[in-house]
């Protein structure tokens, strides 16, 4: 039953994560049961868990939905994660061993060599970087109880959403902005690490908050038209 539940997880996960389950999409046990291959039960069991991340809301007697965030969530987030993720930042300068550096290193110039590639899947690549990055350096700060309070905080799908809105000059600068973390960290400079996080994390913010407005204003542009229509 726990494999059963676990590999409902990260098949309903990976849907959500990959835009299979965009933003604010009605998804049902039974849909999903059939899509995994697995009985209702089980994919219970993982809906339950998902929520508990905020990577779906159920609602009494309208279902399950798949997560969406407005300006609002986005300021609340990303406020969090420069609190957290800035202090992981300077804990990691202090705490992270030589493996750890190294793979920093090894995942900051592999994504800065895939910007540059710009292969046809740049974005998920990036993306994927990015968010072993980021774990990576969560775990050389060495404290338990942050993994688990970002687990919830930092939302893959909005940070897919954040590069695809990217321009090919803040992809290089956010590639930048990791070698320069990795600097910071083996330098063990506690302070600098903070910075460059913060900055890291403002310029993904920002980018996120620029798609909405963007969003927003097709939408407006859009009405009179369908009124017309």
């Amino acid at each position: 039953m726990a494999d059963a539940v676990e590999r409902a997880y990260r098949t309903i996960r990976d849907g959500i994560m990959n835009g299979l389950y965009p933003q604010g999409a009605h998804i049902t046990a039974q849909d999903l049961a059939a899509a995994s291959g697995l009985s209702r039960t089980p994919v219970r069991e993982a809906m339950r868990r998902l929520q508990s991340e905020g990577l779906i809301v159920i609602y009494p007697n309208r279902g399950a939905f798949v997560a969406s965030w407005n300006e609002r969530d986005i300021h609340k987030i990303y406020d969090l994660r420069v609190l957290l993720e800035g202090y992981a930042a300077e804990a990691a300068a202090l705490e992270a061993d030589e493996a750890a550096v190294a793979e920093l290193t090894r995942l900051a110039r592999e994504m800065a060599d895939a910007v540059e590639r710009q292969d046809a899947d740049v974005v998920d690549q990036v993306a994927q970087i990015n968010s072993d990055f980021h774990r990576l350096v969560i775990a050389a700060a060495a404290n338990p109880r942050l993994d688990v309070a970002l687990a919830s905080i930092v939302e893959v799908p909005l940070v897919l959403r954040t590069f695809r809105r990217y321009s090919l000059e803040e992809m290089r600068r956010s590639a930048a902005q990791h070698l320069e973390l990795v600097a910071a960290i083996a330098a063990r400079d506690g302070v600098w690490a903070r910075s460059v996080m913060t900055s890291h994390i403002l310029s993904g913010r920002n980018a996120l908050l620029r798609s909405f407005a963007t969003e927003a204003a097709s939408q407006a542009q859009a009405a009179p038209d369908r009124a017309a229509g």
